[in-house]
């Protein structure tokens, strides 16, 4: 299994904004990626569905596992995703 950990950059967590564009990005790949809390009480849930990725409350700062089949497919996709999670989602573009 290809697995991933990364911390939550966004300033306002998995909300709103940085859950659309990440669940937008999930839905992309050639692999069904999940989505847990790296303490476990969390997930996981399909890193696709906004309403799931939503309803896990992850705040900034907060520490998630991405996980998806093995193989080049699944890493290559938890790596996109995990960078993704890492830069704040919300912020303003200049």
């Amino acid at each position: 299994m290809a697995e991933r950990r990364v911390k939550i950059g966004s300033s306002v967590g998995l909300h709103a904004r940085p859950a659309n564009l990440f669940c937008s990005a999930a839905k992309q790949q050639p692999v069904k990626v999940q989505i847990a809390t790296a303490d476990g009480t969390r997930g996981p849930v399909d890193a696709a569905s906004i309403l799931s990725v939503m309803g896990m409350g992850v705040q900034s700062g907060e520490e998630v596992v991405l996980t998806a089949a093995d193989g080049a497919e699944g890493e290559a996709a938890v790596a996109e995703l995990a960078e993704l999670l890492a830069q704040d989602l919300d912020a303003t573009p200049a």
